[in-house]
């Protein structure tokens, strides 16, 4: 690309590739795994929870050892396979039959949207989820456990963001525990998809300070919002932890012999965080309008957007150099009507990761009031009028 060019035109949605939501509010990346590499898990990102939480077993009467091993968890060709494996293992003192893994997040968080995309593991007894704890839960052997685990379950809360049980196929389901309703929860919804075990699903929830809304492949299905948030009901208004883990319990057949959750990517999403030093702005002048603002620091380019009002957010034009910092949209490409704007600063225009995103919308309205002056030649001269 030339370095000295002021501007190109390329589409959004390569910039905000990695989200999936486009009416959510948690559009920034801040933790993701895409499981690129090969071999075991990334340790900078995973703890292997393998501690017998009572010295004996794991709860629900699950009949399986979780292990370090990458025979139960490991990455290759661009996905984490989390494998249940019948076979013998001693551990701890305690002999088991069967074999799996159960990882930790590194990263805990409060309110955002966590997409992931997998291939669920096949046979009755087969017990797979991908959910959320406190971090507070005082869990021995958690990766949080000896700095914060303060707090029992469930008053530390759990979000279940896909559960499957494999004596009923192709049924997922989401849920919370909290002190009000755990176990046998009453907070809990499902629905049934094609083939889970070949085909991979997009399963995500939002979390934010009103509801926790869980989907599957953008489709909504279940939602969360208790009337009256108190300890008991709404134990969610602080750092949370993913947890990736196949489980084996009773209905397990003799014939089982091994089978894994693929996952292609976990990836976290939040709210951007707003510099209030870019400070943008819009003047209108009668033959069209100046959009303006104060370069970030780090940022090398800016790219703004705009459209109509209750409609899409338009088409782009990106300042990919510090300057200028301003483009001004000539009256004749926008007509009549109220139009929104958007700027978003990167530190770096791809790869999609290094944005740095500090939007902020104006509206304005066209025509321009009839006393408005008419820009000033200079600016028309520098102006970027290339809206499309």
């Amino acid at each position: 690309m030339n370095r000295s060019a002021l501007i190109t035109i390329f589409s959004f949605f390569s910039i905000i590739a990695f989200s999936q939501s486009t009416n959510s509010p948690y559009t920034q990346l801040v933790w993701s795994d895409e499981f690129n590499g090969n071999g075991a898990v990334n340790a900078s990102k995973w703890h292997h929870q393998t501690l017998l939480p009572n010295g004996n077993s794991w709860f629900n009467g699950e009949l399986q050892h979780y292990t370090d091993r990458v025979e139960n968890s490991s990455q290759s060709g661009g996905s984490l396979f989390i494998n249940a494996i019948n076979e013998s293992f001693s551990d701890q003192g305690v002999t088991k039959q069967y074999t799996s893994a159960r990882l930790n997040s590194k990263f805990a968080f409060t309110y955002g949207r966590v997409v992931v995309r997998a291939k669920l593991p096949q046979g009755a007894g087969t017990w797979p989820a991908i959910w959320m704890l406190g971090k507070n839960i005082s869990e021995p052997g958690g990766f949080f456990y000896d700095q914060f685990g303060t707090v029992s379950w469930p008053a530390c809360g759990e979000i279940d963001i896909m559960e499957h049980w494999g004596v009923n196929p192709n049924y997922v389901s989401a849920a919370l525990h909290t002190p009000s309703s755990f176990g046998g929860t009453v907070n809990v919804g499902g629905v049934n998809l094609p083939d889970v075990f070949n085909t991979f699903h997009i399963y995500e929830m939002e979390w934010s300070p009103e509801r926790i809304v869980f989907s599957v492949d953008g489709n909504e299905f279940y939602t969360y919002e208790p009337a009256e948030q108190n300890p008991d009901t709404w134990p969610f208004d602080s750092d949370q932890y993913l947890l990736l883990n196949v489980a084996i319990n009773g209905d397990i057949t003799q014939d089982f012999e091994e089978s894994a959750m693929e996952i292609d990517y976990v990836r976290v999403f939040q709210e951007p965080e707003v510099d209030e030093t870019f400070n943008p702005t819009s003047q209108v002048f009668v033959n069209g309008v100046l959009l303006s603002w104060d370069l970030p620091e780090g940022a090398i380019g800016c790219q703004v957007k705009g459209g109509s009002v209750g409609g899409n957010d338009g088409s782009s034009v990106t300042v990919i150099n510090s300057s200028p910092n301003f483009v001004f949209i000539n009256n004749n490409s926008l007509g009549n009507g109220a139009y929104q704007w958007k700027v978003r600063c990167a530190t770096a225009i791809n790869p999609a990761q290094g944005i740095t995103d500090f939007s902020s919308y104006d509206t304005f309205v066209f025509p321009p009031v009839y006393n408005a002056v008419e820009a000033p030649s200079e600016l028309l001269e520098k102006g970027l009028d290339k809206w499309q």
